[in-house]
């Protein structure tokens, strides 16, 4: 009998190759395990290749709403976001798809777990920290660190030799991925980090210029720091994302070009497209600011950096992200309320927040005059702060005088 693989499959360019390559190189059975994350491909179709290019079975499994929930929401709500602009849709994707790909593995009896990650990228990081945090018994079996194949150029010529259709062609030749958090575009004429994307490049969100010519309002509401509604609707999780993909995408909300560090210590060029985590991430950010005290908040910054880190170099599964999950749950016990926001041609602005736990007075804040505040303890209290340098000052002075 066969020994199993349980690859994690795609349909795309690089596991349908994959397939054919594992029966070949390793005489193993292949099973294509088929994580639904919000790609919103025909999975059918996708069974049917993985069964046509020499799988021995394909299992589909619906994960949109355990990736929100447990991957998505989380990072959300430590405001993770990576090097100032990318929102980790492809990152936080990779672990449930691995964890999800090991307990196939385990209940077939596989052996062996597979990935089509290219040896350059973070993915193959995200993929085989999650198989050894979860299952080191396993053997990783990574073909682009194997294989004599060097581009995807090389990797069309392997699938039109093995009579294997894809979609990539070498006028297409853009790698993409896609979730229900976002689209990620790279390769094409986007390596070269001094071309503008094509037009043709981004496939989800309207242009400024096809945008609609007036502001379209949306108000979200949250709890505990999650999204719970939009526009006055409690919707659950897909439903809640989906919807706001629907309003940011025809608002041409979301496009990101970012140079960024991968974990390997290349830097690569990319374009993303997140319409609704970008309407997401803006609100929370806005209620956060009127619900958290200011040293937390400010400490709250230093955790998500660190954690966008950690999602982004694939350590999901550590004692640490676990840790900074427990500070960041605290913090959102006040992230109760709504925020309203202005929608135009690619812009954002605040038209409303409000929160019953609200630490903003228009008392304190204005500029009249009132009982909670006397203007004269300020004197004190700029005199106490400003003690060290007034210090510095007559020391400085009186080493003069020594030297003199």
């Amino acid at each position: 009998m066969s020994k199993k693989v349980a690859l994690a499959y795609s349909g795309g360019l690089d596991t349908s190759i994959i397939i054919p390559w594992l029966n070949e190189n390793y005489g193993m059975d292949v099973i294509a395990m088929i994580a639904d994350v919000g790609q919103g491909e025909d999975l059918d179709a996708v069974v049917k290749k993985a069964y046509a290019t020499g799988a021995k079975k394909a299992v589909v499994l619906d994960l949109r709403e355990e990736f929100l929930t447990d991957y998505v929401f989380p990072t959300l709500r430590a405001g993770a976001v990576y090097e100032d602009k990318y929102l980790l849709g492809t990152s936080m994707a990779r672990p449930v798809i691995a964890k999800h790909q090991v307990e196939t593995a385990l209940a077939e009896g596989a052996v062996a777990v597979a990935h089509g990650c290219t040896g350059k990228g973070n993915d193959q990081v995200r993929f085989e920290h999650a198989y050894q945090a979860l299952a080191p018994e396993l053997e990783i079996i990574a073909p682009w660190r194997e294989w004599n194949l060097k581009s995807r150029e090389d990797c069309l010529d392997y699938a039109e030799a093995h009579g294997i259709p894809v979609a990539a062609s070498r006028t297409k030749i853009h790698s993409r991925d896609r979730n229900l958090w976002h689209i990620s575009h790279e390769g094409g004429e986007l390596e070269d980090a001094n071309n503008a994307p094509l037009d043709s490049t981004w496939t989800w969100t309207r242009s400024p210029q096809e945008a609609p010519d007036r502001t379209e309002t949306v108000e979200i509401g949250f709890e505990r720091g999650t999204p719970v509604a939009v526009n006055g609707m409690k919707l659950e999780p897909v439903q809640l994302v989906e919807l706001l993909n629907e309003i940011g995408a025809r608002n041409a909300i979301g496009r990101i070009d970012l140079v960024e560090n991968r974990f390997v210590g290349i830097k690569s060029r990319g374009i993303y497209e997140t319409p609704g985590g970008t309407l997401l991430v803006a609100a929370h950010r806005e209620l956060e600011a009127i619900t958290l005290e200011r040293e937390v908040k400010h400490y709250k910054q230093v955790v998500a950096l660190k954690y966008a880190e950690l999602v982004y170099y694939g350590l999901w599964f550590t004692p640490l992200r676990e840790a900074l999950d427990a500070f960041v749950t605290n913090t959102q016990r006040t992230v109760t309320g709504t925020v309203k926001l202005a929608l135009y041609k690619g812009n954002i602005g605040i038209a409303g927040r409000q929160s019953e736990f609200a630490l903003y007075s228009p008392e304190l804040s204005s500029f009249t005059m009132g009982a909670d505040y006397d203007q004269k303890d300020a004197a004190g209290f700029i005199k106490i702060l400003g003690l060290p340098a007034r210090t510095l000052v007559a020391l400085e002075k009186h080493r003069q005088e020594i030297a003199k």
